[in-house]
């Protein structure tokens, strides 16, 4: 159970940096704080499985090879304590198991179960990886029949792999569950104040954060007084977290001081709606900075630049949150 207070332990880190910028605690950060003290496992898997949700369900899954019909669905089909709803590759070289979340999420927590009647050492040494990086969790072993958490401690991505590298390797997986939370900003449509040429609203949630050398999947308003950049989440939502990248070539400057806007009002644009943070500090170039919103309420999300004549420039907004209320 230990990587499950490691998972805790990291978001309660994370949302205690932006309480000391903002001063204010989120319900997140309370909540957390107490399991960390208490240790209470039965609290902490309540919050894993409960609040964040086994993403896993409902998703896609690859492998390669297969083994006869031990399909990768399998593993991600409810069931763990029955060896014929387990997935298997056939024998293989870098044999893996592939889940396609079909969206970019903030992925804590991975739970692996074993196979209960036979062969548990065909997990010994399998690599854990979300989304593009190359940062693993490795699983030693795993007894039969038995699951275990891994923490992610917050790695975005859209795929989380399972991989045992080597010659002639078979990977046997009885049930994989991702707890995690979903980049809603995706699901949604964007407009903004202006736009410079082609530098339109949509850019900045299109799952790009970086692209080399070029602003070309970044938002950019004209140079302007007071501009402002709007999501449309198409539904209501509490809101933990609200991340942006930003620009990577040039003008780093361009998002010091925006305030980040959250609420149910269209009033002077969705720009009278409560504030969740300000970017009170530089953020060098391309660059990814988070900031807790503690559950606020609401559908819109704005990046707005009070009392100021520039450009708006965003490589990507994403925005995370425990479900619609």
């Amino acid at each position: 159970m230990q990587s499950l207070f490691s998972t805790v332990i990291f978001i309660v880190r994370e949302e205690a940096a932006e309480t000391s910028k903002n001063g204010e605690f989120s319900i997140v950060y309370l909540f957390l704080l107490l399991v960390a003290i208490l240790r209470s496992v039965s609290q902490t898997f309540h919050f894993i499985k409960h609040i964040l949700g086994n993403v896993a369900i409902g998703k896609n899954a690859t492998q390669s090879p297969t083994h006869l019909a031990w399909e990768a669905e399998k593993a991600i089909d409810g069931i763990k304590n029955d060896r014929t709803k387990c997935s298997s590759t056939g024998y293989g070289n870098n044999s893996f198991w592939r889940l396609d979340l079909l969206n970019i999420y903030r992925v804590y927590t991975v739970v692996v179960t074993n196979r209960i009647d036979c062969c548990s050492e065909h997990l010994n040494r399998a690599e854990i990886r979300v989304g593009n990086s190359l940062k693993n969790n490795v699983i030693s072993s795993i007894p039969a029949g038995v699951s275990y958490f891994y923490s992610c401690v917050g790695m975005v991505g859209r795929y989380v792999n399972l991989v045992i590298p080597g010659v002639m390797k078979v990977l046997t997986l009885c049930e994989v569950e991702v707890y995690g939370t979903e980049n809603l900003a995706l699901k949604g449509t964007a407009v903004q104040s202006t736009t410079y040429y082609s530098w339109g609203a949509a850019n900045a949630i299109d799952g790009i954060r970086y692209a080399p050398g070029t602003a070309s999947f970044c938002s950019i308003t004209l140079n302007q007084l007071n501009p402002w950049w709007r999501l449309d989440l198409l539904d209501y939502y509490c809101i933990y977290k609200v991340t942006i990248t930003n620009r990577a070539d040039c003008c780093p400057e361009r998002i010091t001081g925006v305030e980040i806007r959250i609420g149910n009002s269209l009033e002077n644009n969705c720009n009278n709606n409560p504030r969740c943070a300000v970017v009170t500090s530089p953020v060098p170039a391309g660059s990814t900075v988070s900031f807790s919103c503690g559950g606020m309420e609401g559908r819109y999300v704005n990046m707005y630049l009070p009392n100021i004549q520039t450009h708006l420039t965003l490589c990507e907004v994403e925005v995370y949150g425990a479900g619609n209320f």
